[in-house]
């Protein structure tokens, strides 16, 4: 039995039914918009993380400040005693410029650790400026995935309705025979059971078959196969 022509036409036909199957599964999945969304929502967490340093930064910088204002507060104080003339006493005089001393150090501290946090402030500050802006980009590409995939979604059935049609009709007039080896081949070979024989070379696995084989595949009366992959050869 030599297979017919149309059972190229019938392959061709399952292979785009596979092809649209696959990617209908995909799109109903959401593979592509639920990857895009996980990149939204990574960019929206990395953002949400800058914005929790920007608010920790603010913090301390508020708690240095008002720990800045005490030291200057308490070595004016202390200076005015100093300098005010109620205090007399030698020892005592020292132990106010000690002080004075001790305080104006703290107060250098910690306006040297304010500067670093402005610092850190800023960089961070400046980093989550750029990560809004990428979030947001993400977010709008995730709402646009999801409207394609909606619009694809519906070109892809309508064109499996139409796919199937046609296989049902050309099904139909292939030997039952050869349509049953055909369904039954389909599955081994990744969804590809017939092939065409070009100058002596299986299309299915492109080996070249022997001059020997070749002409027993030419004559036979049964359903020519390639004897290499078992594929049915259609000449």
């Amino acid at each position: 039995m030599v297979a017919p022509s149309q059972l190229l036409d019938l392959q061709a036909i399952d292979t785009a039914i596979d092809r649209l199957d696959a990617r209908k599964r995909a799109l109903e999945g959401e593979g592509e918009l639920a990857a895009a969304r996980a990149h939204a929502e990574l960019a929206e967490r990395e953002l949400g993380e800058l914005r929790l340093a920007i608010d920790t930064f603010d913090r301390d910088g508020a708690k240095l400040e008002h720990e800045i204002d005490s030291l200057t507060r308490k070595a004016a104080d202390e200076e005015s005693r100093l300098y005010g003339g109620a205090v007399a006493n030698a020892k005592e005089l020292a132990s106010i410029q000690h002080e004075v001393d001790n305080l104006k150090k703290r107060k250098s501290d910690r306006e040297d650790e304010l500067l670093v946090v402005l610092q850190r402030r800023e960089d961070v500050e400046r980093r989550a400026k750029e990560a809004e802006e990428h979030a947001t980009e993400l977010r709008i590409a995730a709402d646009h995935v999801a409207g394609d995939a909606a619009r694809e979604l519906d070109a892809v059935s309508a064109e499996l309705v139409t796919r199937r049609d046609e296989r049902a009709r050309l099904a139909a007039g292939i030997d039952s025979e050869l349509l049953e080896l055909y369904e039954d081949l389909r599955p081994q070979k990744k969804g590809v059971a017939a092939v065409g024989l070009v100058e002596g070379v299986c299309q299915g696995c492109h080996e070249k078959l022997s001059s020997v084989e070749l002409d027993r595949v030419r004559r036979t009366d049964g359903i020519a196969r390639c004897e290499y992959c078992r594929r049915i050869l259609v000449l």
